[in-house]
């Protein structure tokens, strides 16, 4: 994978979301010479991996630095005191990059001018190279840029293309904020276990392997998900009989509807 010629990849916060990039760009081949990180304080361990691979890292944005891509990789509540100081890295053929939840693109241009802009929402399996990012491009980007900027997105897992600027709040709802959703659902077997008379620490292993190993058999399957749940369940079997209840009318689907809008109007709030 190479760089735009246009300038270097600028990566502004190099902590969970943007060490994981960093890292598998490095991985997959980007030259470190080609990349500058501004942090003010990355770990020790991120400092190593910056200096191991002869990347460039500053504190602050300095006068002349033009990027080829700037990658927004901080908190939505520090975006309003981080851009600033880093519009000047934005020059005619930059494309900017956010991975912050809910900040629009109206909001990115009110402090780095018009530009072409990606909002990009990844999930932290990125930090393991199994996520999974929902990307929106304005009109000013062009498709040598939007391959780039997916080449980059694309080290942490596929990249899904949406239509609208408003479906990154529905991708932010299902996919950003979905892992939360499967860890809960390990405590909730887990604690269901427990109450049928396993040790807890047992019961946790057991509901951690198993929603683990249903992930692999879902990553490394061709059958979709309804599918592989028929594989599973014999008719008039215990699995058909737990079924009965999470499938049941009141279950499990309006649950996840009425969690999944409560996500997505968050989203549009912290939006404003």
């Amino acid at each position: 994978m190479s760089s735009a010629s246009s300038g270097p990849i600028v990566l502004i916060g190099a902590g969970n979301m943007g060490g994981a990039m960093l890292s598998g760009w490095l991985k997959s081949g980007v030259a470190g010479s080609s990349i500058v990180v501004i942090d003010p304080g990355p770990s020790e361990q991120m400092m190593k991996t910056i200096n191991d691979a002869g990347v460039t890292h500053v504190t602050s944005a300095h006068a002349g630095l033009t990027a080829g891509v700037l990658f927004l990789a901080v908190k939505p509540q520090v975006m309003d005191a981080v851009l600033p100081p880093v519009k000047g890295t934005v020059g005619s053929e930059t494309v900017v990059v956010s991975v912050a939840a809910g900040k629009t693109l109206l909001f990115l241009e009110k402090h780095l001018g018009e530009a072409a802009m990606v909002r990009a929402m990844p999930n932290t399996p990125a930090m393991v190279g199994r996520g999974v990012t929902g990307a929106f491009a304005n009109a000013r980007v062009t498709d040598a840029q939007r391959e780039h900027v997916h080449s980059l997105l694309r080290v942490s897992g596929p990249v899904e293309w949406v239509p609208t600027e408003a479906d990154i709040d529905a991708v932010t709802a299902l996919s950003g904020s979905g892992p939360a959703y499967v860890f809960y659902l390990v405590e909730c077997m887990a604690e269901a276990g427990r109450k049928l008379g396993l040790q807890a620490d047992l019961a946790m292993r057991l509901a951690r392997e198993t929603v683990a190993g249903a992930g692999e058999l879902l990553h490394q399957s061709p059958d979709d998900a309804s599918r592989l749940r028929q594989n599973v369940t014999s008719p008039g079997g215990t699995t058909a009989a737990a079924l009965s209840v999470l499938m049941a009318e009141d279950a499990m689907q309006p649950l996840f509807d009425k969690a999944l809008a409560a996500a997505r109007k968050r989203a549009e709030e912290l939006a404003g």
